[in-house]
């Protein structure tokens, strides 16, 4: 079976109950629910929280929570594997067997079903351990630099100070928003990102919310998109 796992702890410290606080109209985990349900991929769509709250939101809109996530795996410094990695081993030891679980984070207000449809045939197709979406930097990292203390500014790679950007190799970041990934490379540990392909997707449908100016542009950009359509 293929599930989709939810991991949505109650601790947000930036943004307080980022998880559920309302966006544009909806709780914010609801976008990443309904973008998993409308790609009928998933046999489950499960919510990982140690928040009853969350837990709650999360079944109204269609979602799972059939553990409640274990405190060691919900504070501040909790990393994503260990976390998709408990939700697998439940199932498991459910007598389930897990063909691969996409992680979805809870706050992707602009991710679609095609996005996780295309990159599942992806992942699929290229029998990797991971696939994750990756989005092209907009200025180039060749030409990053530093602001020193006191004098003037420091390129990180001089050589290609003069280089024109069109000249320089294209460069990929992690857009944040999901992760397939087989049973084992979970369960074992392994790495995402170095044991990971990329899906290269729309940057528009990508949006980093870590602050309230965050939170308040991606507002604007959804009321924008929404007024594209029309």
């Amino acid at each position: 079976m293929k599930i989709a796992v939810i991991p949505a702890r109650g601790g947000s410290k930036r943004i307080p109950r980022k998880n559920v606080k309302i966006f544009d109209g909806l709780p914010m985990i609801a976008y990443a629910i309904k973008a998993s349900i409308a790609s009928s991929l998933f046999d489950q769509v499960i919510v990982s929280t140690d928040d009853d709250e969350i837990a709650q939101v999360a079944k109204s809109y269609g979602a799972l929570v059939p553990f409640k996530r274990p405190a060691e795996l919900s504070d501040d410094h909790t990393v994503t594997v260990p976390v998709i990695s408990h939700a697998v081993n439940w199932f498991i030891q459910q007598g389930c067997y897990i063909e691969a679980a996409c992680c979805i984070y809870p706050c992707v207000p602009f991710l679609t079903a095609e996005d996780l449809l295309n990159s599942y045939k992806y992942f699929y197709e290229t029998k990797a351990e991971y696939v994750y979406p990756v989005i092209e930097f907009q200025t180039s990292p060749w030409q990053a630099m530093i602001f020193p203390e006191a004098g003037p500014m420091r390129f990180i790679y001089p050589e290609y100070e003069l280089t024109r950007t069109q000249d320089l190799p294209k460069c990929y970041v992690d857009a944040g928003l999901f992760y397939w990934g087989r049973s084992e490379s979970w369960t074992n540990g392994h790495r995402m990102h170095s044991n990971g392909y990329g899906y290269i997707i729309d940057n528009k449908n990508v949006v980093d919310i870590d602050t309230i100016e965050d939170w308040k542009r991606a507002e604007l950009i959804s009321r924008i998109m929404k007024n594209e359509a029309f």
